[in-house]
């Protein structure tokens, strides 16, 4: 059994829980744990969406710096795509995915919550990539889904100043999507969510990768990759389901199998 990291699996919505206490830093270990995690609430069908959570006082405080202090550039060359790909894995979910940050979100528990659709903070949360004030830059992802997510110039701030940001400055610029209270991100996180749970699945995910792979092309390449996942979709049963429920019943009535 996984040491720090869980999915608990309730009413469709998978929570996959970091428990590293006291503040979740993110050894190889729980690298690895962690995407064992995200595999697993790919393949579970009774997965509709997933929250991604630190517990009630601090989401993750970054890479266990520990672990790392004594490595040389021959040793860490072969394991940072490794790295890369740990943190990032929530991203490859293909379903609505919400982090819920609670306290320190910093470093690679920023790039965690970078990868996902949504996030969601208390009020108190602290996120931030701290790495260049310990002479290296972020290696999980931050560098890139930071930059796409509010655009280069407020992403080089973050990264060359290394400060921590507060909540109501990562809602501005975009970093994070929602605020509320402390005792309120996963609750927040869940009602969220929730909307995904009787939703057609299949287009949920054709419609992720269309958006997710279009961003990494040009907009003639995106459309294609947007024709293609479109015309796949009319050989899922929700999508005979939900134009014959539209047609009988109107809008919003149909029952989805997800298949």
């Amino acid at each position: 059994m996984a040491e720090f990291v869980t999915l608990e699996v309730s009413d469709g919505i998978g929570t996959i829980r970091l428990a590293r206490p006291p503040m979740n830093a993110l050894n190889r270990q729980l690298q690895e744990e962690l995407r064992a995690a995200a595999r697993e609430a790919t393949v579970n069908a009774d997965v509709k969406a997933v929250i991604v959570y630190g517990g009630e006082k601090v989401f993750a405080a970054g890479a266990d710096i520990k672990e790392m202090a004594e490595m040389s550039f021959a040793e860490m060359s072969p394991v940072a795509g490794d790295l890369q790909s740990a943190l990032g894995c929530i991203s490859e979910i293909p379903k609505p995915t919400v982090s819920a940050i609670t306290g320190y979100a910093l470093g690679g528990g920023l790039e965690i919550a970078l990868g996902a659709d949504r996030r969601i903070a208390g009020d108190n949360a602290k996120v931030g990539v701290p790495e260049v004030l310990l002479g290296v830059i972020p290696g999980g992802g931050g560098t890139q889904r930071l930059a796409r997510l509010i655009g280069p110039s407020k992403a080089k701030d973050l990264v060359f100043t290394g400060r921590f940001v507060g909540a109501e400055e990562a809602l501005a610029i975009g970093l994070i999507d929602e605020m509320v209270a402390p005792d309120e991100v996963y609750n927040a996180a869940r009602k969220w969510a929730s909307q995904f749970v009787g939703a057609a699945s299949r287009a949920l995910a054709a419609a992720k990768a269309s958006i997710d792979q279009g961003l990494d092309t040009d907009l003639n390449t995106g459309l294609k990759i947007e024709a293609q996942q479109f015309a796949q979709l009319f050989a899922t049963e929700d999508r005979t389901i939900g134009m014959e429920s539209f047609v009988a019943n109107g809008p919003g009535k149909a029952q989805f199998t997800g298949k």
